[in-house]
């Protein structure tokens, strides 16, 4: 049903492992939900539609104030913000604007290149950040991207912090450029909090799993799609369905955004010698039904 392989994959991951700056992090256990198989990888035909849905079964329309091709010379500050203006960013890498260019039809996010700006206590590196300036309610979002070879975490997510509800959904969070983070596809989807009439929840929860990946994935370019309803969220790599979860919670216009960050718990923390890393994204596109 999932165009998934069927066996189940356990890896376990034991011990410290040393990381720049002092920082100790012990392995959690990695436990694999199932193993995408590449055979039902989808050709795409046209850009008109998502990739998984190339005949448009669905009547998919493009939303144009969200989408970008990336194919100008600069950030369309009409449709993104350049940084995040709520998150300076988790420790010990600070979000600056100077680390996302827009660069032969694509968006680059780089590692340090803020130059000789000072940063605040307790940052010593920083990657680059792109929030958009409009929010929507479900529809069909994709990216085709390049995930950086480094040790940050390279993400396509959605997410809406507002004071009495804040949701989340993340579409690629993964760090491949740590050894052992090569074949793991990774799928969360967050709620922090929600008011009464929309799951009365005050405490943080989240549903993760975690995929198989057959090659490396940060080797190649993938398309990274999200089909959101009132009903369901499915989760798309190259127009293969690996995940599908009832929406229970996820009711609450989101955010679009695209970063890198450091995130202990995938063992990506800055390495001094590894800070010529990229993460490519070649476009964002986002649909709604008719």
């Amino acid at each position: 049903m999932y165009n998934l392989t069927r066996p189940t994959i356990y890896i376990l991951f034991l011990g410290l492992i040393n990381h720049t700056y002092g920082q100790d992090l012990t392995i959690p256990k990695k436990h694999y939900t199932d193993s995408v198989n590449l055979s039902n990888a989808i050709e795409r035909t046209n850009a008109k539609f998502p990739l998984s849905d190339q005949n448009n079964s669905k009547g998919w329309i493009l939303i144009k104030k969200l989408s970008d091709e990336f194919d100008s010379e600069v950030l369309n500050e009409k449709k993104w913000y350049p940084n995040n203006f709520k998150w300076s960013g988790r420790k010990p890498t600070y979000f600056h604007p100077s680390n996302v260019n827009l660069e032969n039809g694509e968006l680059v996010f780089r590692v340090n290149q803020h130059g000789n700006k000072v940063l605040p206590d307790g940052y010593t590196h920083s990657t680059g950040f792109i929030k958009s300036k409009n929010k929507v309610l479900y529809g069909y979002f994709e990216a085709e991207a390049k995930l950086m070879d480094a040790p940050w975490v390279s993400g396509f997510w959605m997410t809406n912090a507002g004071k009495d509800w804040w949701t989340e959904i993340d579409i690629c969070e993964n760090a491949p450029g740590v050894s052992y983070n090569m074949h793991d596809l990774n799928s969360n989807i967050h709620v922090f909090k929600a008011p009464k009439d929309k799951g009365d929840v005050d405490k943080h929860f989240s549903r993760n799993k975690k995929y198989y990946f057959p090659i490396e994935l940060q080797a190649d370019y993938h398309v990274w799609g999200l089909e959101w309803t009132a009903e369901y969220i499915r989760f798309y790599i190259d127009g293969i369905l690996f995940r599908e979860a009832k929406n229970t919670h996820w009711h609450q216009p989101l955010e679009i955004n695209f970063n890198c960050e450091s995130n202990k718990w995938f063992g990506a923390l800055p390495d001094n010698n590894r800070l010529n890393g990229e993460y490519h994204v070649k476009y964002f596109r986002a649909w709604k039904t008719k």
